[in-house]
């Protein structure tokens, strides 16, 4: 510590810098031997680093979403004049964030697609499990966007429609609130709709275990029975442990039930590998009630999850899957 008498340049300027600085906060605070607590903070900050680090990444997610949002504001405004004279407005500004989710994709999670010969060339119903964050149906939709020119609607909860900023996001995409007629005439129409009929339940509260949880939901069955069309099951590898949450602890799940809300914090963000398996459609078949079609579904969900998960998951295993080879694209 320096004298009240010495000047803050004496000495050598690093360390004369930094008592000088000291010397200041003591005074200015009225406590003694400050340096003592500053250095417990700085131990603090260091030990606790870490730990801010795993619940602030997976806010780079919501920066991509407002930035989708963002990017699409500015494609509206510049192509306002073309909306009269084209087919589908949207197509390019669909074709640019598909361009930066799979560049986003490869780069964070070495990201893979398989099995994109399962899904048939007309209108089908893609039935996933669904992970603490849906990027990884982003993926796949941009990856599927890219490769194959297809384009893939998607259900979601109604909660999503209400978040601020997104409406343009969600009015390119196609997203549904899911009515069942909704969902029907798109299917008729030779759309492809994808749906995870575990929502926000699943999401916020299934675990490494990869437990299904889809309650007494067979909704999606009915809507496949009625539009005539297959069911493609698919599931993404390590998608639990990329980001994870909070979801065990009770108050959390109380919270849920009460508000219908996903007030559960969410950790994570891991670079681990990702790679999405689309496994073999489940045909139409015009006799089959929407139980029977519900069970099938989900046994085929299940076998994907056992071929293509070790079980329980494990997030420096998932980590490590980024250094083996990677299997080829279809």
């Amino acid at each position: 510590m320096i004298g009240g008498n010495e000047s803050c340049a004496a000495g050598p300027i690093p360390v004369s810098y930094l008592s000088c600085l000291v010397y200041i906060l003591g005074e200015w605070t009225g406590v003694e031997h400050i340096e003592d607590y500053l250095s417990y903070a700085v131990y603090l900050s260091w030990v606790l680093f870490p730990l801010a680090v795993v619940f602030l990444l997976p806010g780079v997610i919501i920066i991509l979403f407002y930035t989708s949002s963002l990017l699409l504001y500015i494609y509206k405004r510049k192509n306002e004049l073309r909306e009269a004279y084209s087919s589908d407005f949207w197509d390019g500004g669909r074709q640019m964030l598909a361009t930066l989710w799979d560049g986003h994709g490869r780069i964070w999670h070495g990201y893979e697609l398989h099995g994109t010969g399962n899904i048939p060339e007309g209108p089908g119903l893609i039935v996933f499990y669904h992970g603490a964050t849906p990027v990884d149906y982003i993926y796949f939709m941009a990856r599927l966007l890219i490769q194959k020119k297809r384009y893939c609607h998607v259900v979601a909860d109604h909660f999503v429609f209400g978040v601020p900023g997104l409406k343009i996001l969600l009015d390119a995409h196609g997203v549904m609130h899911g009515p069942k007629e909704e969902c029907v005439s798109a299917l008729k129409k030779g759309c492809l709709l994808a749906i995870a009929p575990g929502g926000v339940r699943e999401a916020l509260f299934s675990d490494e275990t990869y437990n299904i949880i889809w309650g007494n939901r067979k909704g999606f069955a009915q809507v496949a029975i009625d539009a005539k069309v297959p069911i493609i099951p698919m599931f993404t590898q390590n998608v639990r442990e990329g980001v994870r949450t909070l979801g065990g602890i009770k108050i959390f799940r109380s919270l849920y039930e009460y508000t219908r809300l996903p007030i559960v914090p969410f950790y994570g963000g891991f670079p681990v590998k990702l790679r999405t398996f689309i496994g073999e459609p489940i045909p139409y078949e015009p006799n089959i009630t929407a139980e029977e079609l519900t069970a099938k579904t989900k046994a085929a969900l299940q076998a994907l999850i056992e071929k293509h998960q070790k079980i329980p998951g494990n997030v420096f295993r998932a980590l490590m899957e980024r250094f083996q080879t990677q299997k080829k694209d279809d």
